[in-house]
């Protein structure tokens, strides 16, 4: 194993502890940090596994073959990943993601999506149920988790040519397998998928167009999200950074198209229409234009440590509570606690931020989702 491997690894297991808490109902009131910001969204990771090795997230230079994944006994059960789900919804969350890794290899992930879909907040209403995938197992899986009460699928597809998809996911994977997936999706019930699309200049900035043209009449939203240094490993220049302005021009040479509202605060993408009402874009842009102050995520990685940011370089372990007798009181009033002490906007303060992130090991996308 590399020292490289051995750092990465040594860093998943670095968390503070929650912060002590009283065995009594949380505080009354939302549950906003120290910037007014909401606890709307918590991203949950069931695996850190993939079986891409796409360069942004899940680099083979890194995540070879000897690199050393969580074993099980580490991941949290279905049953302390739905109970964590149900403190978060007391506190205010409306939304849970499930993520990876590739979400699709936790063996038996419709039984999740079933024990979350039963879930109800204090209001008696239940969480709407996502799950990001790179598409790959969505034609056997695609049906049971339709099934099981999943609302929402979004779909990670880098390029629609298949040589170069193919070398983007470093696996020979090709994309029809993936389109099959999202044909099995449609098939299944699932309505208006969101397909997401990392742009690198010079690597696949040569298919937004083709992707356009591929989801127009679909029903589906076509995203591009400009490349992010999350993480250390991903090989990240501001010179591969194509801008969401760039991605514009580039759409608007060839469709004519119009600015939609946003459908909610904080929401991430600015949203676009071709003006034949053909297909809804998005553009992400945490680069060039950053949206930290509406952030609402928290994310637990898949053996339960709790983030507060995508770029941050620790977190606070609920696992331990989780397995220690804690109540739920004690759970909520601990994450109560951390999320009133978030002060996060790496994105904003990209450039002093990046100056000590090389004093610093990010945590990787790959461990606790985009």
């Amino acid at each position: 194993m590399s020292d490289t491997t051995i750092r990465l690894v040594d860093q998943r297991y670095l968390a503070r502890p929650m912060p002590q808490a009283p065995m009594a109902g949380a505080s009354p009131g939302p549950t906003r940090d120290a910037l007014g910001r909401a606890l709307r969204d918590v991203r949950l990771s069931v695996t850190d596994r993939c079986n891409f090795r796409c360069g942004y997230c899940m680099p083979k230079s890194v995540f070879d073959h000897h690199y050393a994944f969580l074993p099980q006994a580490a991941l949290l059960s279905f049953e302390e990943i739905t109970r964590l789900a149900r403190v978060f919804l007391h506190l205010g969350t409306e939304k849970i993601r499930l993520t990876g890794g590739e979400p699709l290899l936790r063996k038996n992930l419709e039984v999740l999506v079933e024990m979350l879909a039963a879930l109800r907040n204090p209001k008696g209403h239940p969480p709407e149920l996502a799950l990001t995938s790179n598409g790959a197992l969505l034609r056997r899986k695609a049906q049971l988790l339709r099934s099981a009460g999943l609302d929402r699928i979004t779909v990670s597809l880098d390029a629609i040519d298949d040589a170069i998809f193919r070398k983007m996911n470093d696996v020979d994977f090709p994309v029809e397998q993936v389109l099959d997936g999202i044909r099995a999706a449609e098939e299944a019930g699932f309505r208006s998928l969101k397909i997401n699309m990392v742009v690198q200049r010079g690597l696949n900035d040569s298919q937004i167009l083709p992707m356009v043209e591929n989801f127009r009449h679909r029903g589906h939203v076509l995203r591009f999200i400009e490349f992010m240094d999350v993480g250390s490993s991903n090989g990240w220049n501001l010179d591969a950074v194509l801008p969401s302005a760039g991605i514009l021009r580039q759409i608007a040479s060839a469709y004519r198209l119009h600015p939609l509202e946003p459908q909610y605060a904080g929401e991430v993408a600015e949203r676009w229409m071709l003006d034949d009402g053909s297909l809804e874009i998005g553009l992400i842009s945490s680069v060039t234009s950053p949206f930290c102050a509406g952030c609402t995520r928290a994310r637990v990685s898949t053996e339960g440590r709790l983030y507060t940011c995508l770029f941050a370089s620790e977190g606070w372990d609920l696992r331990a509570l989780l397995r220690t007798g804690a109540s739920d009181e004690a759970i909520s009033e601990s994450l109560r606690q951390v999320w009133a002490q978030r002060s996060d906007r790496y994105s904003e303060l990209r450039s002093f931020a990046s100056r000590k992130a090389r004093a610093e090991r990010r945590i990787e996308m790959s461990y606790i989702g985009g």
